[in-house]
């Protein structure tokens, strides 16, 4: 029989760093799943989503996705699309006379990790992510790689923000609590897209640091997630099950929400994005649509109808795959995502928006703008806080080196500690902040005498 993992360790409230203070028979209406989600919502690097770039740039007279609406709205989609898997499940075990009390908490669980899974990425978008790779494969970066270990070298050159969340949420900060954000190990685990190391990278997707593998062992360990490679190999695990629900929301949610977007800044017109959403329906269901839209005349109105109709049939197909591959998911032999997975008419329409996004949205000037402004404020924060850091005698550095914040460790006993700071305060600035920073550096803004 093939290895397979199981549900009652999936879901574990065990807190990461906390662990000495778990006690599984406290009794209370909200749960420390429930609790996972309040203290994200809480919690300052969640609230700084709103100053990151989704894909359009902010702020704008029109208002587009920022990366918390964005966040809020994959858990809303995510929540979802847990809690009708739920209801199969529990129906599933109950008629094989199994425990089903763990499938209560899918949907409060993936909720938690849609808010979260966001948190990592630096600013400006993705383009900040290939910002800060290139800055070390092809910049002033390069020069370090001789001083790092590949393991290291290959975290810095892929850097990935999924990856960095998982470090944002765990990682003991100088002067903060340990555990990080002290998460339950079944919300950890359902943020990493990529459980693997950044040697084993594809396309720089990866799920943790050489800093934070002991920690992401740990969790999978409790977890029962089965490890892929062997013992001598470089780490590759099977996801979490509720990774795909978390995974399944997030491309719905950018997809549908970039079109309506592009939409309202005039990048798409009406009737391209209509027979876009149209597309993933039959005649009949087309047909009453069209005469539902006939009962407004505001284009946005529309749109934000047809929106509604396409989330929730991707939501209602991704739930099916995920019943049906349940057992391939849970032995670890699952291949690509839910929607690679779903009906044919749905997989159809989702590649026709996945097409006009690429031809109308992510090469518009609008978002080539963004990027190419990005790359040029990441690149040059990164080459005047890493000069900071690695020669830290300098009275430059002295100067630069006041600003940093507290938490992140400058003073690091290794060069790779330091990088790791400098990418820390980085990846946690807004859009607003490097932008005001870059110009002070530059000297083309001053403080108001």
């Amino acid at each position: 029989m093939a290895a397979r993992m199981k549900w009652e360790l999936l879901v574990n409230d065990k807190r990461f760093g906390l662990e000495d203070y778990h006690d599984p028979k406290k009794n209370t209406t909200r749960t420390d799943f429930r609790r996972d989600y309040d203290r994200l919502v809480f919690s300052s690097p969640f609230r700084r989503l709103q100053n990151k770039t989704q894909v359009f740039p902010l702020p704008g007279s029109i208002f587009v996705h920022n990366r918390l609406t964005h966040s809020m709205e994959v858990a809303c989609v995510g929540k979802s699309m847990a809690d009708n898997i739920a209801v199969s499940l529990r129906s599933r075990y109950a008629q094989q006379g199994l425990p089903t009390e763990h499938f209560d908490h899918l949907g409060d669980i993936v909720a938690a990790a849609c808010l979260a899974h966001d948190l990592g990425n630096p600013p400006f978008g993705h383009s900040g992510e290939r910002a800060i790779g290139t800055f070390f494969s092809e910049g002033a970066g390069r020069s370090l790689q001789p001083f790092l270990s590949d393991s290291e070298w290959a975290d810095l050159t892929h850097f990935e923000g999924n990856a960095n969340a998982f470090r944002v949420l765990t990682h003991q900060f100088r002067g903060r609590r340990k555990g990080g954000f002290a998460m339950t190990y079944s919300t950890l685990a359902s943020i990493v897209k990529y459980p693997y190391e950044s040697s084993l990278s594809t396309k720089g997707k990866f799920g943790f640091f050489v800093s934070e593998r002991d920690d992401y062992v740990r969790v999978a360990g409790e977890l029962g997630l089965l490890r892929l490679s062997p013992e001598d190999a470089p780490l590759r695990y099977a996801r979490h099950p509720l990774v795909y629900i978390v995974e399944a929301a997030d491309d719905i949610c950018y997809e549908v929400m970039d079109i309506e977007d592009a939409h309202k800044l005039k990048i798409i017109t009406t009737s391209e994005v209509i027979e876009a959403f149209l597309g993933f329906f039959d005649d009949d269901r087309r047909a009453h649509m069209e005469r539902a839209m006939g009962h407004v005349s505001d284009p946005n109105e529309k749109i934000a109808y047809l929106r509604s109709c396409v989330v929730g049939a991707l939501v209602e197909q991704c739930a099916a795959a995920f019943i049906d591959g349940e057992e391939a998911i849970l032995e670890g032999r699952f291949e690509g995502s839910l929607l690679d997975h779903i009906r044919e008419r749905e997989r159809r329409g989702y590649d026709h928006c996945t097409e006009l996004s690429w031809s109308k949205i992510y090469r518009s000037s609008e978002v080539v703008d963004i990027e190419l402004a990005g790359n040029r404020i990441i690149t040059f924060l990164l080459e005047r806080l890493v000069e900071a850091v690695t020669h830290p005698h300098l009275n430059y550095s002295r100067l630069l080196l006041a600003k940093f914040p507290e938490q992140y460790d400058v003073d690091a006993p290794t060069l790779y500690g330091k990088l790791q700071a400098v990418l820390d305060h980085v990846s946690a600035m807004t859009d607003v902040y490097a932008l005001d920073l870059y110009r002070k550096l530059n000297g083309t803004s001053l403080p108001a005498v």
